[in-house]
């Protein structure tokens, strides 16, 4: 591999990209509400507000998207590695038709939202998350007491870490969601050969110049074991190259409240996170039973 798109895929695993906001809640008939909020840190965040309709106060479900994406979830062709669309609006559509309030936002780094870097895929993103939580038990119509979570890939590490520290968090829908640092050696193998492999470490050293979480010390099932009173359901691809089925299987061996580890039928790690988009139904018949 030359060392220029080596440099490109590294700095996408630690700057990011941002994919553009080019689509709306109003695809899908929906009415929405322009929101921003900030995270713990002072963060601006950017997303929308899509009202259940009903009277009084709702549960509220929120997305947190995963690595390079948006609110809306995955635009595929923007990033020098194969991906797939990945489409928040069929799962929002039923959860709203089902009675929730849902809430799509931009992460730091991503989106509309504003900057902090370096990326760590959890630690600091964590902190929009609360902030996000933390904004939604400001409106009278949100049911402050029942808060629902569909966290994809690095948005399932953010929602693990970040729920902790903004309970109660009554139910969690985590797809993929991953030990950092084993997910970026089996990503650099795959996508960069072995001078990804090698650069690895330095990159993880790195971290500690910006004062940041260093991935390799970043285990997300601590967090799911201290959710005790939060319902937690796993998704994991079956043809995932970057993630594993093991680590999935190990946060859910940690989980207090936690359903069998549904693995999704794929053949790579985006066509797992279409879990949310095929099967919206389901996860709006999730957060009916335990929302």
């Amino acid at each position: 591999m030359k060392a220029p798109r080596l440099m490109v895929l590294t700095k996408l695993m630690v700057v990011g990209a941002r994919l553009p906001v080019t689509r709306s809640p109003a695809e899908a008939g929906l009415a929405f509400e322009d929101v921003a909020f900030t995270s713990t840190d002072g963060v601006g965040l950017k997303g929308w507000f899509i009202p259940a309709g009903g009277e009084g106060p709702a549960p509220t479900v929120l997305f947190v998207h995963g690595w390079l994406w948006n609110r809306m979830g995955n635009v595929a062709g923007r990033v020098p590695f194969t991906d797939r669309d990945v489409d928040f609006l069929p799962p929002t559509k039923a959860l709203h038709d089902a009675g929730f309030n849902v809430l799509l936002f931009d992460l730091s780094n991503h989106g509309e939202s504003g900057r902090r870097l370096p990326l760590t895929f959890g630690p600091f993103e964590a902190r929009d998350f609360v902030g996000a939580v933390r904004y939604l038990r400001t409106r009278a119509d949100v049911d402050g007491s029942r808060i629902g979570v569909v966290g994809t890939s690095m948005g399932g590490n953010i929602a693990l870490i970040g729920a902790v520290e903004c309970l109660p968090i009554k139910a969690m829908l985590l797809v993929q969601p991953t030990m950092p640092y084993k997910f970026s050696a089996a990503f650099a193998a795959d996508v960069m050969g072995k001078i990804g492999s090698a650069s690895l470490p330095m990159v993880d050293v790195s971290y500690l110049a910006a004062r940041a979480p260093r991935p390799s010390t970043i285990d997300p099932g601590v967090y799911a074991a201290r959710l005790t009173d939060t319902q937690q359901k796993y998704v994991q691809g079956t043809g995932d190259p970057w993630g594993s089925m093991d680590i999935v299987q190990s946060f859910v061996d940690r989980s207090p409240k936690v359903l069998p580890l549904v693995k999704y039928p794929s053949t790579g790690r985006y066509e797992g996170y279409r879990y949310v988009t095929e099967q919206a139904d389901d996860v709006a018949a999730y957060f009916r039973e335990y929302l």
